[in-house]
């Protein structure tokens, strides 16, 4: 590591990540919960002081997505660095299976409606997914069974 370098923290809870942000987003400031809930609402998020200094007590471990997203705005990053680590590496595997049947050929192409900044939902991505492994499973299944026998010898 060089000199003057920043070893990256080790963020594994919410409050880990929120007390990292507030370090890094207001350097030298002591934010309260309700100058931080203002700001949120600032910027069209709906988030309660007393809720959030309840993630800074570390009573809150688990919240909605809709207070994950009011935390991103609130902070000015992705919402998804809030999320636990398991839910984050789920939807980067779907994202990046979904991009490797898109190129294989599998996936011809996707139209979404109502499709906000985000883009398809991990879920509506894992959904896709499990369709395209049902539909070669069946086809599997249906080739194997109308393949002619093999000769005996």
């Amino acid at each position: 590591m060089d000199i003057g370098e920043e070893r990256a923290p080790e963020l594994r809870t919410l409050r880990q990540k929120v007390e990292y942000m507030m370090e890094k987003t207001f350097p030298d400031q002591k934010i309260s919960g309700r100058v931080f809930a203002d700001l949120v609402k600032e910027r069209g998020g709906a988030l309660s002081h007393s809720y959030f200094s309840n993630i800074l007590a570390g009573k809150v471990t688990q919240p909605s997505e809709d207070i994950l997203k009011a935390l991103g705005l609130g902070f000015g990053v992705d919402w998804r660095f809030f999320k636990e680590e398991s839910e984050v590496v789920d939807d980067v595997v779907a994202g990046l299976q979904f991009l490797a049947k898109r190129r294989t050929g599998e996936i011809s192409g996707v139209a979404g409606r109502g499709l906000d900044e985000d883009g398809l939902p991990p879920e509506l991505v894992q959904f896709a997914l499990s369709l395209l492994e049902d539909n070669k499973a069946q086809r599997v299944t249906t080739n194997s069974a109308t393949a002619p026998d093999a000769p005996e010898k």
